[in-house]
């Protein structure tokens, strides 16, 4: 959320926040972090929206905790969701080929049913299978072993699906836009060595920024791969802890520019 914040408030889009948990850290290669569970405030915060009258642009939804939290978010987006807002999902649960210890295949279905709901879902291929209910299958991918994927993904209900962590090639990774009757798009910039923790999140921050600017998915899904990418070579060039995040800071002002001012 302190990159979601900033990114979608730089594209000048008023945020407003609904925290799942308070962490003093990332959990990624973290010891001694402190972790407090707000899931008994969700449900009052959303009640509290609703007696304002509040209405939303876009819903976002990244990382939940509980399949009780998946279970809230749904019933937030049939609350909010009326005609004009795009619900963007990233069903942050698993990463190369494996679900992250803390869930299991019930979670899944529970993100899968999430999932439908949506606009927009933002997966990393491992979290594709696992939204299928597929077995992981290790790269490397064929071009049209992806769109296959896709293509299931679609048929999940989301008209449009954003894949992440797409790599033909050893020196080359990026993501893969699919929507419903248009061609699919395919954006690549250079791989780094090492492990950059939450650029998940910046990159589907930065793609709903663009969206709700206007840009189309295909141009969104660009930006937000260039933003991602040029704060991961800053990171790495650096030589930083990595556990800490990366740079994507000293890239707001080039993302402001993309967008159009």
């Amino acid at each position: 959320m302190t990159a979601a914040i900033p990114i979608i408030s730089a594209a000048g889009i008023e945020t407003a926040a609904m925290p799942t948990a308070v962490l003093s850290t990332h959990t990624g290669d973290m010891t001694g972090f402190t972790y407090r569970d707000l899931t008994g405030d969700l449900r009052p915060f959303a009640a509290h929206w609703k007696s304002l009258g509040i209405r939303f642009d876009g819903i976002y939804s990244g990382f939940l905790g509980s399949t009780e939290q998946v279970e809230i978010v749904s019933s937030f987006i049939d609350d909010f969701k009326d005609g004009g807002t795009v619900v963007l999902v990233d069903p942050a649960m698993a990463d190369g080929g494996r679900m992250y210890t803390t869930f299991d295949s019930g979670f899944a279905k529970e993100m899968t049913s999430l999932c439908k709901k949506a606009d927009i879902i933002v997966p990393n291929i491992t979290e594709a299978f696992f939204l299928l209910g597929e077995e992981y299958r290790e790269p490397p991918y064929s071009k049209e072993f992806i769109e296959a994927l896709a293509n299931r993904l679609l048929r999940l209900g989301p008209p449009m699906v954003v894949l992440t962590g797409v790599s033909f090639d050893d020196d080359k990774i990026g993501c893969a836009v699919f929507q419903n009757g248009k061609e699919p798009f395919y954006r690549f910039s250079e791989k780094y060595s090492g492990t950059y923790y939450g650029t998940g999140d910046i990159y589907a921050s930065a793609l709903l920024g663009a969206y709700l600017r206007g840009k189309s998915i295909f141009e969104s899904a660009g930006i937000a791969l260039d933003f991602t990418c040029a704060a991961i070579k800053r990171t790495f060039e650096a030589k930083t802890d990595t556990r800490l995040g990366v740079n994507f800071e000293q890239g707001l002002g080039d993302y402001i520019n993309r967008l159009g001012g």
